[in-house]
């Protein structure tokens, strides 16, 4: 009995999603109550299976036998899937905890709120533990089910609806080729289970089918992980309540590309993914770590801001996986975790005390109105930033290293992105934090309430100790992972220098006393500011050559089949010629005997030519 406990990671979270949405929609409070004592028992459990606690294999649920096939589904409870469910459990029980202060007098349903964080949580959980590439589709296709819920949580603003058709639709274009992806994995493998694919590759390695395979798989990647051309619609997913973006963003949707990517490399074997398949990987990853970067530089919206900074540091992670480098990708998707996930949630206090504003600009001097709010924002940005003795530091290192021993391009593309992290940042914490109060949002700011300020708290510790040795060597969700030394070598100035110039060139720019009085942008009226500001025109020219101009031409080529061969042609064609014929009929029928004379002559030499030809 006891080894069937871990089914309880699934069975908890959907039990509390079900519960909350026909038991206790019209109790909120309860429904809270469920699904935090939901994630509060899973964190337990995760936390008492990586203290030793055995229970054996989890028994399979053999969901419909097939001849010479039975699929079942299982769960894989190794080092690097328990690992990753300390931090998906470990964000997610915080995000709940806070959610509390957050929601507090919201007049949305809240236990619909709550439903979908647990449905997420079962969602998150399937894709961790699947033992075979079958569960991770499903739990692959339910995360997408529950952030489409989540960010259009405030469903009556036609900006939220949007954004949560935009990221489910977007997602379906990534996933059609994941489950290309699965099926030629099974042909060239005969397997989809994990634990069987090692040494049963079917071709040679480098083979092109083995490429496509594992570019199809990618594809899944890009989706989910919001990689360049399908990133468009993280941003947009900030039009749900921020705990939502902060559980997006940080360690769990987001990231399930990056993992399934290092789980496939663990699997399949380093050999399977090609020279060709890993260029791309990399390459697809550092330009979305640079664009992402650049246009972050030139967001107003706070929560804009830590969106593209996120897209950055998934295409950080993404470069790694594609540099082979799957233990400094887990290094950072760690890391990342709980800094990223303190930052969403320091802003989500901050848009909460200024009234729901969150144009940065319209701030200002919130380091007198909330001070344990802006040093716990400022933990987590220098974790970003990567300043040296802080978590980011030494996993941003790491990806920097194995840059420098496999690509030189790719080694200076990532200093440059790191340069453009620290710019952005740092004007952030400068216009939000620093100066006077521009607004009088920003006048009535206070500080957050206890359930907002003690899940800060635990993240901005771990944002300062979670890459040092002593806790990343235990925790870091990659098998036998050991962090290493810092070198006085050309990564560690590498990045000291991108520190010292995207800081110095921000401060330059945006520490003046005068612009800090400001409520603009000073840079935004250039041409590459509005283009940065717009996004480059990705968006718009998506929405306008690839959406609109498909939905035209169809539109245009439904009209002609709908008006020209349905209704003219079959409908009104028919219609006509049954008409003619009538009126021909008519004509012949008139009661003319003279007439009828014609037509019987006629019908007499016709018959006659018939039969001449014939004998």
């Amino acid at each position: 009995m006891t080894q069937n406990l871990p089914w309880l990671f699934l069975v908890l979270p959907l039990v509390a999603a079900s519960v909350d949405w026909l038991v206790l929609a019209r109790k909120p409070r309860v429904a809270a109550g469920v699904s935090i004592v939901s994630a509060l028992v899973t964190l337990g459990l995760c936390i008492a299976y990586m203290g030793g606690l055995q229970t054996g294999a989890p028994s399979p649920y053999v969901w419909f036998p097939v001849q010479g096939f039975d699929l079942s589904l299982g769960l894989l409870m190794d080092d690097l899937s328990m690992k990753m469910m300390l931090v998906v459990t470990g964000i997610g029980t915080l995000v709940h905890i806070f959610s509390l202060g957050y929601m507090k007098g919201d007049p949305s349903n809240l236990s619909r709120y709550f439903a979908g964080l647990s449905i997420f949580m079962f969602s998150m959980s399937c894709i961790v533990l699947a033992n075979s590439l079958i569960l991770t589709f499903i739990g692959w296709e339910m995360v997408g089910f529950s952030s489409y819920l989540l960010i259009g949580h405030w469903y009556h603003k036609d900006s939220a609806a949007d954004a949560a058709k935009k990221a489910f639709i977007t997602n379906r274009v990534g996933d059609f080729g994941f489950l290309i992806g699965i099926l030629l994995t099974l042909g060239l493998f005969g397997t989809l289970y994990y634990a069987d694919m090692a040494g049963h590759m079917k071709v040679a390695a480098g083979s092109p089918v083995l490429t496509v395979a594992v570019l199809c798989l990618f594809c899944g990647a890009v989706g989910k992980s919001a990689q360049f051309p399908l990133h468009v619609w993280l941003p947009d997913a900030m039009e749900g309540p921020t705990p939502v973006s902060a559980l997006i963003h940080a360690a769990t949707m987001v990231a399930a590309g990056v993992y399934m990517l290092v789980r496939l490399q663990v699997s399949m074997g380093l050999d399977a993914f090609t020279d060709t398949a890993c260029c791309v990987i990399a390459s697809v990853g550092a330009i979305t770590a640079l664009l992402s970067a650049l246009m972050a530089t030139q967001q107003d919206d706070i929560k804009r801001v830590l969106a593209y900074s996120t897209l950055s540091q998934l295409g950080y992670m993404i470069m790694a996986v594609g540099l082979l480098a799957g233990e400094a990708a887990m290094f950072h998707l760690y890391t990342h975790a709980w800094f990223k996930a303190l930052l969403f949630l320091a802003a989500g206090a901050i848009i909460v005390c200024c009234h729901h504003e969150q144009d940065i600009w319209k701030m200002g001097g919130l380091r007198k109105k909330m001070p344990i709010t802006t040093l716990c924002f400022l933990a987590g940005t220098c974790a970003l930033i990567a300043v040296p003795g802080f978590s980011g530091f030494f996993s941003k290192e790491r990806i920097l290293e194995a840059a420098l021993e496999r690509s030189v391009p790719l080694f200076v593309l990532g200093v440059i992105v790191a340069a453009l992290t620290t710019f952005y940042m740092v004007r952030l914490c400068l216009v939000a934090f620093c100066g006077n109060t521009r607004t009088h949002e920003a006048e009535q700011a206070h500080e957050a309430s206890p359930t907002m300020l003690v899940p800060l708290l635990i993240l901005a510790m771990l944002a300062i100790i979670s890459g040092c040795g002593f806790l990343a060597d235990r925790l870091v969700p990659y098998a036998e992972f050991h962090t290493l030394d810092v070198e006085w070598g050309a990564t560690f100035f590498a990045g000291l220098g991108a520190l010292i110039v995207g800081g110095g060139l921000a401060w330059l720019l945006y520490g003046k006393t005068e612009t800090l009085a400001g409520k603009a942008d000073p840079l935004g009226a250039n041409f590459v500011s509005r283009a940065l500001r717009h996004r480059l025109y990705i968006d718009a020219f998506y929405d306008h050559v690839l959406v609109g101009g498909i939905q035209r031409w169809f539109a245009c080529l439904i009209s002609c089949l709908d008006d020209g061969i349905i209704r003219r042609l079959i409908g009104e064609g028919l219609a006509s010629l049954t008409a003619w014929v009538g009126r021909l009929l008519g004509r012949i029928q008139g009661g003319s005997l003279r007439g009828y004379t014609v037509l019987a002559s006629l019908g007499v030499l016709v018959l006659m030519l018939i039969l001449i030809l014939l004998f």
